[in-house]
C-alpha cells in the first residue's frame, strides 16, 4: 500500500513538473508548433482604384505598420498577377482576432479579402507521392 502511494506521489510530481515546464516555455515566448495554425489571406486589389490610390490608402491607414500583427509569422508573401497579394501567416489561434482586425481596419478599401485555413501538404506529398 505504501509503495502504491509513493508511486502515485511520484507520478503526480512528474505531472506537476510537466505543467510548470509548459507554463515556463509559454512565458518565455516559446511557440509550440502543435499550437499554431496557418492562415492564407488573399488581398485582392480593388481594381476600381489605381495602384497609387491603393498605396495611399495603405499608408493612410498604417497597414504596413499594423500588418502582420505582433505574435504572427509570415510564412510566405507573393504577388499574384491579376489578383493581388497572397499572404500565409503562422499564428497561435488566439491571434486570429488580431489578424482579422488588422485587415478590417487597414486593408479594406484597398483590397477585397478572402481567408483560408491552410496546412502544409509538402511533407505529405514528399513522403507519399514523390518516392
Amino acid at each position: 500500500m505504501a509503495k502504491n502511494k509513493r508511486l502515485f506521489a511520484g507520478i503526480a510530481c512528474l505531472g506537476l513538473l510537466a505543467c510548470v515546464l509548459l507554463v515556463s516555455e509559454a512565458a518565455a515566448g516559446a511557440v509550440d508548433e502543435r499550437m499554431t495554425i496557418l492562415l492564407t489571406i488573399f488581398l485582392k486589389h480593388d481594381q476600381t482604384k489605381s495602384l497609387g490610390e491603393i498605396n495611399r490608402h495603405l499608408e493612410k491607414t498604417g497597414f504596413w505598420k499594423k500588418f502582420p500583427p505582433a505574435g504572427t509569422e509570415v510564412v510566405s508573401w507573393y504577388v499574384m498577377m491579376g489578383i493581388g497579394q497572397v499572404v500565409t501567416l503562422k499564428l497561435p489561434p488566439d491571434k486570429l482576432r488580431d489578424v482579422n482586425l488588422a485587415i478590417e481596419e487597414n486593408a479594406w478599401g484597398a483590397f477585397k479579402t478572402e481567408f483560408y485555413a491552410t496546412y502544409d501538404f509538402k511533407p505529405i506529398w514528399e513522403s507519399t507521392y514523390r518516392k
